[in-house]
């Protein structure tokens, strides 16, 4: 089964998840709203931002490839099958959008 994710959702953190699925994509979900070096003692989690500043073409490949890393380094039992890009304009902001699968 797939699954969509938006970077920009919010959606209220549950310290109990009751299902496998619930707890891998509220996963998923913490790793694209974490920028990398803002967990203190696990500087590497997260999303690397080294995209900023560069032409908006170049940053949308940047991004797909550190949401792919990312995901696949810190929540392995997601598996991404498709990442597309909302570009927020008006705010300088590019969302990813994902679809995933769960591998139990």
């Amino acid at each position: 089964m797939n699954y969509t994710i938006e970077a920009n959702s919010h959606v209220p953190i549950n310290l109990a998840p009751a299902t496998l699925h619930e707890e891998v994509l509220q996963n998923v979900r913490m790793i694209l709203s974490t920028l990398q070096g803002t967990v203190p003692l696990f500087r590497d989690f997260g999303t690397n931002m080294d995209f900023l500043d560069v032409p908006i073409q170049a940053a949308e490949s940047m991004l797909v490839g550190e949401v792919f890393d990312a995901v696949a380094r810190f929540e392995p039992r997601a598996e991404i099958n498709n990442i597309s890009i909302r570009r927020d304009d008006m705010n300088g902001k590019l969302i990813p959008i994902l679809e995933v699968s769960i591998n139990e």
